[in-house]
């Protein structure tokens, strides 16, 4: 595995932890609370995060995702907790999902970085491409759970 690969693996586990580590004391009502003037909540934010990293992968490898498809329905692009039905994973399973995804991520596709497959639709040909561009949309959700948690106890 070349360097530069480690160190992108390296950084998308960092950052899982970071972000599993500013909700570790989240309860579900905090998780689904949606302060005035935001459209979403920390549960939708966490959700989508994982999500994004296995449809990108997913639009690139036209290969399944280990998550239910219905994950784009509750947590794709243009979808709120609106959108939540009983069937929606709660804050413990989601978590979860996160905690093991960059594991899954890397095993995966550890020995095919470089490989290249039909462009997407922003040009992106690699995983490392993909994998570049879903830790900085992460980072990105990472200020936005940032936003909501504080105000939760205001």
């Amino acid at each position: 595995m070349e360097k530069r690969h480690q160190v992108l693996f390296e950084q998308l586990k960092t950052y899982r932890t970071e972000l599993l580590e500013l909700v570790s004391d989240i309860t579900e009502e905090e998780a689904n609370f949606i302060p005035k003037g935001f459209n979403n909540n920390i549960r939708w934010n966490l959700g989508h995060v994982c999500l994004d990293q296995y449809l990108w992968i997913r639009t690139l490898t036209m290969e399944e995702i280990p998550i239910p498809l219905r994950f784009n329905e509750w947590f794709g692009f243009g979808t709120s907790p609106a959108d939540f039905t009983q069937d929606t994973p709660l804050l413990p399973e989601l978590i979860e999902l996160l905690k093991e995804q960059p594991d899954l991520i890397i095993e995966q596709n550890q020995n095919r970085m470089d490989k290249e497959f039909p462009p997407t639709d922003m040009g992106m040909q690699t995983i490392e491409q993909v994998l570049v561009r879903t830790i900085f949309h992460e980072g990105l959700h990472f200020g936005a759970i940032l936003a909501l948690r504080r105000h939760l106890h205001l």
